[in-house]
């Protein structure tokens, strides 16, 4: 087993779950790399010494370029605004450090873009920490999909809602402002990635993008509340996908159905650890959708648990995030979702803004 140096940038809520997936990674996976907390980074020196003394860092700084630039530092995860994402990317790519950075990649798709090359250049591994699409019922419906089990895919649903800005007196904060924190860049990139990774990329897209609650309380509302979009993905299939931050009553609304010639799969992420499978087979009176409970013949959740039903949580997505992080880092080969499968995500969400302001549909691979 050999030890490897990490430096988190951002102690909140992501930069706390990174670090907790780091020291845990080893012992869930048995890994043969092991993660040393080495630097932690915040705003202050106050915060950063604040999170190094909670989650065990040996170091703590207030200049992220120290954090990256440190040689006891071997890899780095980014869990900071967007806006940071790209010049901390491309200046720890140029040492040929291995990076993961929270999604989305970048606060533009010019960012994405230079990301993707710096990342590229260098030869080092890199990964987009889209988490959601880790849990063991979700790979198993990859799984399923990818070996035929449903057929040939016709039509795809799926949503990202959650209802944290439901209350039209809530009142105006960092969320409210900036494209980068609306539903587009917040909660679309995330049930976009989901439709790559079940369904595979998208060809083009018609979408509407709105903002419902125009002022808050302490100021105007600058990003968007909700959007919904049509696609046609490049395999032919249809799809519909809507996100929304005003979607009362729903806490983790990330759930897909996906409709096959053979067969058709329901997942919803507030109810993680089980999928509805129909198989169009046998007797019309005896068929109906199967609530599958994931248990240790499902992937990745037996080294968490050996008990089928028990169930898996949301840190568990993270920890098997690092796991794939290391893995690739340790093989030199890409593990899924690289900076251009991030990147990818930014084009579709870039389409679908384009689409929304001409009203019209729009072909990714034109942006």
């Amino acid at each position: 087993m050999s030890r490897i140096g990490i430096g988190i940038l951002g102690g909140g809520y992501m930069g706390k779950a990174h670090a907790v997936a780091m020291s845990a990674v080893g012992a869930v996976f048995n890994t043969p790399l092991r993660p040393h907390l080495e630097m932690v980074c915040a705003t202050t020196p106050e915060s950063a010494e604040r999170y190094r003394a909670a989650y065990g860092f040996a170091r703590a700084t207030d200049d992220w370029r120290t954090l990256v630039t440190d040689p006891s530092v071997e890899a780095v995860v980014i869990a900071t605004p967007q806006e940071t994402h790209r010049q901390i990317a491309e200046t720890a790519f140029a040492l040929g450090k291995p990076v993961l950075c929270e999604k989305p990649l970048g606060a533009s798709l010019e960012d994405g873009a230079a990301m993707v090359r710096a990342a590229r250049d260098s030869g080092a591994a890199n990964m987009v920490g889209f988490n959601y699409i880790r849990t063991p019922a979700s790979r198993f419906a990859r799984d399923l999909i990818g070996s035929g089990e449903i057929g040939n895919i016709t039509w795809f649903r799926a949503e990202h809602t959650e209802d944290f800005l439901s209350d039209p007196d809530s009142p105006a904060s960092w969320r409210t402002s900036d494209m980068a924190n609306g539903t587009m860049g917040d909660l679309a990139p995330h049930i976009l990635n989901a439709a790559l990774a079940l369904i595979g990329p998208i060809d083009r897209v018609m979408a509407e993008v709105e903002t419902v609650h125009h002022t808050r309380p302490g100021g105007k509302v600058t990003n968007d509340d909700h959007a919904q979009i049509m696609c046609r993905f490049a395999n032919g299939s249809m799809g519909q996908i809507y996100a929304s931050r005003i979607a009362t009553g729903r806490k983790m609304g990330y759930a897909y159905e996906v409709t096959g010639t053979k067969g058709a799969i329901r997942f919803d992420q507030e109810d993680q650890n089980a999928i509805w499978l129909y198989r169009a087979t046998g007797p019309e009176a005896e068929r109906g959708f199967t609530k599958i409970l994931t248990g240790p013949a499902h992937p990745d959740y037996e080294p968490f648990c050996q008990g089928p039903g028990h169930g898996t949580g949301y840190q568990d997505q993270i920890i098997i995030e690092a796991r794939d992080f290391l893995q690739a880092i340790a093989t030199g080969k890409p593990v899924w979702p690289t900076f251009a499968d991030g990147h990818e995500v930014n084009r579709i969400v870039a389409a679908a803004l384009a689409s929304s302001e001409a009203k019209t549909w729009q072909s990714v691979k034109d942006f």
